[in-house]
């Protein structure tokens, strides 16, 4: 393996730390080296990591900014639960807060969501009405062949070991059903252009940087073939330019490290941060055209 640069935790400043994000010369496939303990790694996620911990005192506004940055993901999950048959359960692992399947609940789909953190998941019943468990995926408290669309948004690159939790996807799907994945990708623009200041790799919560190759061998090896991939996250790829350029200004990293601000500092950062997001819409747009978004969404079907 050849080591690519060093870095440390830019956006939540857990640690001071710093790590090395190294490439295997032989499958190239770019990881954090060594990787820490679960012990240690569990200390590098602050309370309130990607739910909201607000106690539901969000404004009209921030939902609607929600709403409206899901809608594409909302989309390309409906197109797989149509190559699914159009009906069943749809299942989202590391669902934080559940927005994402209270959408899907109204628009009358039968949702579930599961997440390790036992906040999400009471985030997810009281906040969203949406069922969910706090648990592994191989710990899924659901028969075999149950579920018709799996989705985890983000959640590979944070696995010790990603084959495992595919592997148990696998054993849930229904012979029909479709799994949904959405990870950085590490043959972005982005990553070309900010290296070791590219949000995508989120030093060291990311244990794993996945370019779409290594998704394509890790699915086939887990029995799966992609059906659909797609470039362009409304509520990902934009952000990731204004959150590489300038951290601190990231809204949920500011609420999470409970940092004081008066209201005229709030509303300050939070229009230069989506300032940046729409300067960048343009540039993020023309790179997913060329399939080097700073995401990449796959769905994917059981081998024959």
């Amino acid at each position: 393996m050849r080591s690519l640069f060093h870095a440390t935790d830019r956006l939540y400043r857990t640690t001071e730390k710093s790590f090395v994000v190294v490439e295997c010369e032989r499958c190239k496939l770019i990881r954090l080296y060594p990787k820490p303990t679960p012990e240690e790694l569990a200390t590098y996620y602050p309370s309130g990591y990607w739910h909201d911990d607000s106690g539901g005192k969000i404004t009209a506004i921030e939902e609607f900014y929600r709403r409206l940055v899901s809608l594409d993901h909302i989309r390309f999950l409906e197109g797989a639960i149509r190559g699914a048959g159009g009906q069943g359960l749809v299942m989202d692992v590391g669902c934080g807060g559940a927005l994402l399947l209270r959408m899907l609940k109204e628009r009358g789909h039968k949702v579930l969501g599961s997440d390790f953190s036992l906040d999400a998941a009471a985030i997810a019943w009281g906040q969203n009405g949406v069922p969910a468990f706090c648990g592994t995926l191989t710990q899924a408290p659901l028969r075999e062949e149950t579920v018709s669309v799996l989705s985890m948004f983000h959640v590979l690159e944070h696995l010790y070991k990603p084959e495992e939790y595919l592997a148990s996807a696998h054993r849930l799907l229904k012979p029909d059903g479709r799994l949904v994945i959405q990870v950085p990708n590490a043959s972005s623009w982005q990553f070309l252009i900010f290296g070791e200041s590219w949000n995508g790799i989120d030093v060291p919560r990311h244990l794993h940087n996945f370019k779409l190759n290594d998704l394509n061998v890790l699915l086939d090896k887990c029995g799966f073939e992609p059906v659909r991939t797609k470039h362009f996250s409304l509520r990902d790829n934009p952000a990731g330019y204004s959150i590489s350029i300038a951290p601190s200004l990231d809204p949920m990293a500011r609420r999470i490290r409970k940092i004081a601000e008066t209201p005229a500092q709030r509303l300050t950062k939070n229009l230069v941060h989506l300032g940046l997001m729409v300067a960048a819409l343009p540039v993020s747009i023309v790179e997913a055209l060329c399939r080097a978004g700073s995401t990449v969404m796959v769905e994917a079907r059981k081998k024959p």
